[in-house]
């Protein structure tokens, strides 16, 4: 229903339009799959980036026991604003091995890389100004800027370079009113990564405009499978660079809800932005201080851990190319990174409505994925993202279905 629809009900009292206008394709598919199980129907879902969705990824043991010992000896209160102490040098430490000088005064833990967003576009952006995002893109970047009167503008990512940024299209789209110029890296939801020298490339661009911040999205930079990933941060000798991560992807642990934004300002221009910052941070209290000690045991624990997890989740993107390599309608440039693969459609019935796609599969198939379109209406048509973490039984039978549909609709 559109605004104006909404409006035109007398009885209704009026929804704000910036509410009104925010979609999320991610979540938004799920509403007809549950309807399906509720009808009693099991639903194959591919559709959403959470680990501990699918049997076999579970948070570690040692970040669950701090988390709950937490709970147990009354560690539970409000902690302060910008996160535990120990954490935020924990962090701070994680970082600088990543190959900048961070400070435990550099990072500010948040309720999920989600409120460090909301909380960096509310501190940078006024009426006019632009977030310059790729296209296709996490929702969020579309969605919250407008919030706060500023303007998503898309720069494309090359479907035919493994989904990596088009800086033609960067260049000439970079102006003084781009205060963000955003890069997810690994990407939600292509899986491309980006290397030493394409991120060179976009500091060097950025480096031309004295008001632009870098934000550099690096919540996947644990699942880099190319061996080409680098901290942005670590790369930049004078543009501000705010990098955002958390506990949730790389350390499986989602529903906990802690992200951090890490300043990295080598030329001192972040003074008043930082001051914006730590107002609306202490203006909402704290992130949840019993999943920051969680957060911590992982920082500081034995890591031996993450290659099985990291080995797993390999195989599984193996098995999802070398199967969509073998069934006609469907193409898919192999991810560097992350757990996801965003998969052309090269059938002429869906390569115009890869919603329709994403729909009729659900109902017919009982398989869940996301039309590309929700990412980004241009530049992600044609395609839907497919996440990989479900085990090798689950994908078997997931492709079955999608072949099988794909074959009645010829």
């Amino acid at each position: 229903m559109s605004y104006e629809e909404v409006l035109s009900l007398d009885h209704s009292i009026p929804v704000s339009k910036r509410a009104a206008a925010i979609e999320y394709a991610i979540r938004d598919v799920v509403v007809p799959a549950t309807a399906l199980e509720a009808e009693g129907h099991e639903v194959l879902k591919l559709n959403i980036g959470d680990p501990i969705a699918y049997p076999g990824l579970p948070t570690p043991p040692h970040m669950v026991d701090a988390y709950a010992n937490a709970l147990r000896n009354g560690r539970n209160g409000y902690s302060p604003s910008y996160g535990l102490p120990e954490l935020r040098r924990a962090l701070a430490e994680d970082e600088r091995r990543k190959g900048w000088p961070a400070r435990a005064e550099d990072v500010y833990v948040c309720h999920g890389v989600t409120e460090a967003l909301q909380i960096l576009f509310a501190a940078v952006l006024e009426e006019g100004l632009k977030v310059l995002a790729p296209g296709p893109h996490y929702p969020p970047y579309m969605a919250y800027p407008q919030l706060y009167g500023g303007q998503t503008v898309e720069y494309a990512l090359d479907p035919e370079d493994d989904w990596r940024p088009n800086f033609d299209d960067i260049e000439t789209k970079m102006d003084d009113d781009v205060r963000l110029l955003v890069l997810i890296n690994p990407n939600n939801p292509c899986g491309s990564v980006c290397g030493p020298q394409e991120i060179d490339r976009l500091l060097s661009i950025a480096q031309r405009y004295p008001n632009c911040i870098v934000v550099a999205d690096e919540i996947y930079d644990g699942l880099d499978f190319s061996g080409r990933h680098v901290s942005a941060a670590s790369r930049s000798l004078g543009v501000p660079v705010v990098v955002l991560n958390g506990v949730s992807k790389v350390y499986y642990a989602p529903g906990w809800r802690i992200g951090y934004m890490a300043l990295h300002d080598p030329e001192n221009r972040l003074d008043l932005v930082r001051d914006g910052l730590e107002r609306l941070l202490r203006s909402r209290l704290c992130a949840s201080t019993p999943a920051q000690w969680g957060y911590l045991a992982g920082l500081t624990g034995d890591r031996a851990w993450m290659e099985a997890y990291r080995e797993r989740v390999l195989r599984q993107r193996d098995y999802c190319i070398e199967r969509i390599h073998g069934i006609d309608g469907l193409e898919v440039q192999s991810p560097g990174g992350a757990f996801y693969m965003f998969v052309k459609l090269t059938d002429p019935k869906w390569s115009l409505d890869d919603k329709q796609f994403v729909l009729d599969l659900l109902h017919e198939e009982h398989v869940l994925l996301v039309h590309g379109s929700g990412f980004s209406p241009e530049l992600g048509q044609g395609h839907v993202r497919l996440v990989y973490l479900a085990d090798l039984e689950v994908l078997e039978e997931a492709f079955l279905r999608i072949e099988r549909f794909l074959q009645r609709h010829r």
